[in-house]
């Protein structure tokens, strides 16, 4: 059998794991999401909102 073309992976705020998270929050962004295999075989960036930082913010791609 091939092998799934669509995965799940998980994005993760570069921001808060760089300087720590504040004293203050509560944790680390993570959001879910998929990407195709054949169309992006390098780990995917995406702009998106943290609540922690408050403000929009790079999400890199992290293993499970």
């Amino acid at each position: 059998m091939a092998k799934d073309i669509r995965i799940t992976i998980i994005l993760e705020c570069t921001t808060c794991v760089r300087k720590g998270v504040n004293k203050g929050s509560k944790g680390i962004s993570r959001y879910i999401t998929q990407k195709n295999r054949h169309n992006t075989p390098n780990r995917l960036e995406l702009r998106k909102f943290c609540p922690y930082c408050y403000k929009h913010t790079i999400h890199g791609e992290i293993t499970k």
